[in-house]
């Protein structure tokens, strides 16, 4: 997704919700809309030469890039995002904010592009000052339109909900952005939703003159480009992207850009930890940049899963977990899928009668409300109904989405989303890889499933992303066929609120994180497939 400038000035368009993007450097996306593409496979893509990128835009452009390749028919996710939480799931470490200033077409929106290529780091979000211009009245519309309205000066930026949303996005929530109009100059209609930041590279030409904004910023970058070059710029920009003519453009720079440059933005050279004399030519500067914030993100690091597994030892099971009751037809179907010389075709057959009866079971767990009907024969029947909008089901992939049918069956029209997550070999962490979450799930009753949960990580990033989506605690519902001890301590522990349900709970978890006596690989027995070794989706009784 992309760049950025001022309407004085020249960036992605912010995440949809949804993941959606056009480029490999990066950006992440929450999603609100269904995407037809899949087809996701891990790949870490080769560090990125500090190389000029082209500059064209007519919207302002927040953007969150997810490290990936995008074809016509598949999207390919090339890093994950880390743990950015504790085993108690409070965000831990914020994202790292890098502020750049500097005068209209001075280049700060290649400086940003070229920090993102440089620090090959997954999850960098550029957030544009443009998406936050004030939507104008009809007045300040016919201004504009006679070049007569200053896009300079201060009071032409909602501050208020820039800071709101940056600091939000520093705390790892999702926010939504607005997009703004250089034609129309006005906001469009719909806004995107950015989430899941390690870095939030943020710019604009008064992105220093705001207290609460310097507050929010970890460092503070100042793009120094001589005068003649940022109007030879600004010249062709307007020109060729915005369609004005110059007696316009020359007319607005003397009267509007150039004062408001020499009392709101070059002053402001004073709080900044680095200046970059000549932008984006300057990769003395940006090397500089790229190695303070790789040196900060080390000091950022956690561990998640090896804190899990030696956690809530002996502790007595959580009020909140609910373990479906084993009768003889529950105990019957868990010996065949437990039994490993159960062929596919049964392990399908019996794993989906006991996804029926636990999302049966789950439903009895929603708050309902009494309600009147009138029956055929006119008489009155005293029922129950949903108290609530909604109920969504979230599913982590693979193995979650196997219990969607089921989900399906028994709640009609029930919106669907999707999360990624798979184990970094390297450091044993969980990490997101993709979401796509439906619109406004904030609102919703949502049933997070999972086929297995071991230790909990993968559970424990899962409801760590609806939370950050606004979703209330109380109101996820945690679906899983078989969980371990382990598992349930970490999910309740973490999320009191959260409500556990299951099949069955097995005590045990061996040194390699696997459920004892379990399942085996829940996905792979189900799919038919055989995991590689670079291959480890969310619990699925082997993994986390």
């Amino acid at each position: 997704m992309e760049t950025t400038s001022s309407d004085s000035k020249p960036d992605e368009k912010p995440a949809e919700e949804g993941t959606e993007a056009d480029g490999s450097v990066s950006r992440s996306d929450s999603g609100d809309d269904d995407d037809p593409s899949e087809g996701l496979s891990a790949h870490v893509p080769p560090r990125c030469p500090l190389t000029p990128s082209p500059r064209q835009r007519s919207t302002s452009q927040s953007k969150t890039e997810p490290p990936l390749l995008r074809t016509d028919k598949r999207t390919i996710y090339t890093a994950g995002r880390p743990p950015w939480y504790n085993v108690t799931g409070t965000t831990f470490k914020e994202a790292f904010v890098i502020g750049l200033c500097g005068g209209s077409a001075s280049g700060k929106t290649t400086v940003a592009n070229k920090i993102i290529e440089a620090l090959d780091v997954p999850w960098v979000v550029l957030l544009s000052m443009d998406s936050f211009y004030k939507v104008l009245n009809k007045e300040e519309q016919e201004l504009a339109a006679k070049n007569e309205y200053n896009f300079d000066h201060p009071d032409a930026f909602d501050f208020e909900l820039l800071v709101t949303v940056l600091r939000k996005l520093k705390k790892g929530k999702s926010v939504k952005v607005p997009v703004y109009d250089f034609t129309s100059h006005c906001r469009r209609k719909e806004w995107k939703t950015v989430y899941g930041a390690n870095v939030v590279i943020f710019e604009g030409i008064l992105a220093f003159a705001n207290k609460e904004l310097l507050k929010l910023l970890d460092m503070k970058v100042f793009v120094d480009t001589d005068s003649d070059i940022r109007l030879i710029r600004r010249l062709k920009r307007d020109i060729s992207q915005r369609g004005r003519d110059i007696g316009g453009i020359i007319k607005q720079y003397n009267k509007f850009v150039k004062p408001a440059f020499e009392q709101y933005i070059e002053p402001t050279v004073q709080v900044a930890d680095i200046v970059v004399p000549r932008g984006g030519e300057n990769f003395v500067a940006l090397d500089l940049i790229v190695q303070h914030v790789h040196s900060q993100l080390e000091k950022r690091e956690i561990t998640v899963r090896s804190a899990l597994a030696s956690a809530h030892q002996g502790q007595p099971l959580p009020k909140t977990l609910s373990v479906m009751e084993s009768t003889p037809q529950v105990r019957g179907m868990h010996t065949i899928i437990r039994n490993k010389d159960t062929n596919r075709d049964e392990f399908i057959f019996y794993s989906k009668r006991l996804m029926r009866l636990l999302i049966e079971h789950a439903l009895s767990f929603l708050p309902l409300k009494p309600v009147s009907v009138e029956t055929p024969q006119g008489g009155v029947y005293e029922g129950k109904r949903l108290s609530g909008k909604r109920i969504t089901g979230v599913s982590i992939l693979r193995a979650g989405e196997t219990m969607e049918q089921a989900l399906m069956a028994v709640c009609k029209d029930i919106r669907l989303g999707k999360i990624l997550i798979q184990t970094n070999h390297d450091t044993g962490e969980p990490e997101l890889h993709y979401l796509r979450l439906p619109k406004d799930i904030s609102e919703d009753y949502v049933i997070l499933m999972d086929s297995t949960v071991s230790t909990g990580a993968a559970a424990l990033m899962a409801v760590r992303v609806l939370l950050d989506h606004d979703v209330a605690e109380d109101k996820i519902f945690l679906l899983s066929l078989l969980m371990a001890e382990m598992g349930v301590h970490s999910v309740a522990y973490a999320f009191p609120k959260v409500r556990i349900i299951t099949t069955a709970v097995d005590k045990e978890v061996n040194d390699q994180f696997h459920i004892i006596p379990g399942i085996g690989n829940f996905g792979d027995r189900y799919f038919g497939t055989d995991a590689p070794s670079d291959w480890c989706e969310s619990d699925e009784g082997m993994d986390f």
